[in-house]
């Protein structure tokens, strides 16, 4: 009889125990979470999942212009919920890094997710024909043809200024990482009346500006009638 006595008292304080544990939403991601909950009762509800289009960080040339993949969003059960775009705050005419933010409502909440946009200078903001230059190049020593070429190199990270020279043409392989240029030391044939074919060396460094429209290079040459520097403006 004992036995039994203790046997229920002691079922009795394990029922009690039990029904004493906190029930609510376990589940971390559901909007109704109860981090106190010891036991789920199934009344976990969610916001929409948001899925977005392409990749979460996105690289674009300046002042070329950004197409955005947008996102999707789904409720638990698979329903689709409209998604609002926040793009207000890109401006993909200057360099910098800017975040899009995509969201969507149901009836229990909002969720929320963005893309970061870097815009860059690249190797397609230094490219195409439509350069023009002005300059304070000596017409002898150091002639800058006014309207040149600029074209890809062998590598992302390169550039080819055709049709440098006035007269002569010509061109020069030229360095880029992203903003900066650099014009190894070359050597360009130049043909002076009387004096025949002259080789002039030269070098030189520069940047891009922030709009992707205009760069500015800084020559230095090494001439027959002399050394010196010069810069020149290029602009679209």
């Amino acid at each position: 009889m004992k036995n039994f006595t203790y046997l229920f008292v002691i079922s009795i304080l394990i029922f009690g125990i039990q029904s004493c544990k906190k029930k609510g939403c376990m589940d971390s991601s559901a909007a109704n979470y109860n981090d106190e909950a010891k036991k789920d009762d199934g009344t976990c509800v969610y916001t929409p999942v948001i899925t977005m289009n392409g990749d979460e960080s996105m690289t674009i040339s300046v002042g070329l212009g950004y197409t955005d993949p947008g996102a999707t969003a789904s409720n638990s059960d698979g329903s689709e919920v409209d998604v609002i775009t926040d793009s207000s705050g890109l401006d993909d005419s200057v360099v910098g890094n800017f975040v899009i933010t995509y969201s969507a409502t149901n009836e229990h909440g909002t969720s929320s997710a963005t893309r970061s946009v870097d815009v860059i200078i690249n190797q397609d903001n230094w490219t195409g024909t439509g350069w023009d230059i002005t300059d304070d190049c000596s017409d002898v020593n150091f002639p800058l043809n006014s309207t040149p070429e600029i074209v890809s190199g062998a590598n992302e990270n390169q550039i080819l200024i055709n049709n440098m020279f006035n007269v002569i043409g010509g061109t020069a392989i030229c360095s880029i990482d992203g903003a900066n240029i650099t014009v190894p030391e070359s050597v360009a044939s130049l043909s002076i009346p009387v004096l025949g074919s002259v080789d002039v060396t030269y070098s030189g460094f520069g940047s891009m500006a922030n709009d992707g429209n205009s760069f500015q290079v800084t020559y230095v040459y090494n001439a027959i009638f002399g050394s010196g520097s010069c810069t020149a403006t290029y602009s679209k």
